[in-house]
């Protein structure tokens, strides 16, 4: 799978997840996971809906989501990562 991070994405990152090595640990582990099996009961992935209607996001953590949205089957631009409230 292509997994292609947006400049938005990258921005976000540094902000808010790369302070903290747990986090940056945990976002690797789903984002290899999230390669390997989109699917996986662990990600959560789902639809968002609202002006977000065409985006999807998973878990990374209880409150840390990852939003993307998919370009083609095995292609997806990450667009953004943060708590909940941050990303919705």
């Amino acid at each position: 799978m292509i997994i292609e991070p947006h400049p938005s994405f990258t921005k976000s990152y540094r902000k808010r997840i790369a302070h903290s090595s747990k986090l940056v640990t945990r976002t690797k582990e789903r984002l290899t996971l999230f390669a390997q099996n989109p699917s996986h009961p662990l990600l959560d992935d789902h639809a968002l809906r609202g002006k977000k209607l065409q985006l999807r996001a998973f878990s990374v953590t209880g409150d840390i989501r990852i939003v993307y949205l998919p370009l083609a089957q095995n292609h997806v631009l990450l667009l953004d990562i943060g708590t909940h409230n941050q990303v919705y």
